[in-house]
């Protein structure tokens, strides 16, 4: 284990704090680590009757292109992660769910970042929306989720928590096609 000897934070914003530690190798060395505190985060597969995964497709400024995504979000502070998989999938797809069944949840950027995504999967879908000032430029896509594996393999879902989360739904629901 790492021990932290010291830290500076050295930005802090609306989405992110970025610190600088000084730590203590296991061998005794000394070195750096860059790291980018986030919130915790839910990521959501939300599949209609008709087995169809709703998508979002959005505009993402750091890479100048839109993406095919799951919905997902931050969980704000003293929300229950159950609480933020509603909310959010009210805020970008304009359903809320009646049936939640947690899949696991993964680090996304364990390298340099603290941020930890809840996987869940959301059914019994009925439309229910909530109005939220960053998503009005959303795109909802209903995809068959058969086709899921094909969007993954073909790029066209190319961001990290969509692929995880869905390989977990996949998974554990025994189909990959």
């Amino acid at each position: 284990m790492e021990q932290r000897i010291s830290s500076t934070q050295v930005y802090s914003g609306p989405a992110i704090t970025v610190r600088i530690d000084k730590v203590r190798k296991p061998n005794g060395t000394t070195t750096t680590r860059d790291v980018v505190e986030h919130s915790d985060c839910v990521v959501i597969v939300p599949l209609d009757t008709n087995n169809n995964v709703l998508l979002v497709k959005q505009f993402r400024y750091p890479i100048d292109a839109d993406l095919l995504e799951l919905p997902a979000g931050g969980i704000e502070p003293g929300e229950d992660a159950v609480d933020c998989v509603h909310r959010e999938l009210q805020e970008e797809t304009g359903f809320d769910a009646g049936s939640i069944e947690k899949l696991g949840g993964f680090y996304s950027i364990p390298g340099y970042g603290t941020e930890y995504l809840y996987a869940y999967a959301a059914s019994d879908l009925t439309p229910s929306r909530l109005v939220a000032e960053d998503t009005d430029e959303i795109e909802v896509v209903k995809v068959p989720l058969r086709q899921a594996l094909d969007l993954i393999q073909s790029g066209k879902i190319c961001d990290a928590k969509s692929i995880a989360a869905l390989l977990m739904y996949l998974a554990r629901a025994g189909t990959t096609r």
